[in-house]
């Protein structure tokens, strides 16, 4: 069984998702597919349908979040230190072709979004970071192409 690196507050919010799906989704599915079978034959009933279904994705998605909670490895990064890009990294980095400062932090895959500013410990940016150290150049190979960063501040936070 694969361990799968977050931070705490990814994993808080995997959490909270969880209790909102066991706690307010899953009773409300129950109570609309209880009145959608009140109205009579289920063959031809499509509000009895959409709520099987909508049962169907809410209990596959708990699932997979007590898959995730189960198997994750928390770390804090705020216990985090050093010069060298790891897990939990906030990392600055400098576009050597368009000067622009971009800030990173590397989690896990479930918490990742680019436009928060957080990447994925599995994307080819992280993975061309990890290990390095301030004043290193990294190399990335983007879909979009291959880009070249210097790395300016390591930070843990």
């Amino acid at each position: 069984m694969e361990k799968i690196p977050m931070t705490v507050s990814g994993y808080s919010v995997l959490e909270q998702e969880l209790k909102h799906r066991q706690q307010v989704e899953r009773p409300r599915i129950i109570q609309a597919i209880a009145e959608a079978r009140s109205h009579g034959d289920l063959s031809e009933n499509a509000e009895y349908h959409a709520a099987k279904e909508a049962q169907s994705l809410n209990e596959g998605r708990v699932a997979e979040l007590e898959d995730k909670l189960s198997r994750a490895e928390v770390i804090d990064v705020s216990k985090l230190s050093g010069s060298t890009i790891m897990f939990g990294a906030t990392v600055t980095l400098i576009d050597e072709d368009t000067e622009d400062q971009k800030i990173y932090q590397i989690v896990g895959e479930s918490e990742a979004d680019v436009k928060a500013g957080r990447v994925s410990i599995t994307s080819p940016t992280a993975r061309a970071l990890i290990g390095k150290k301030v004043g290193d150049t990294v190399e990335v190979n983007t879909p979009g192409g291959g880009k070249s960063y210097e790395i300016l501040k390591v930070a843990f936070r």
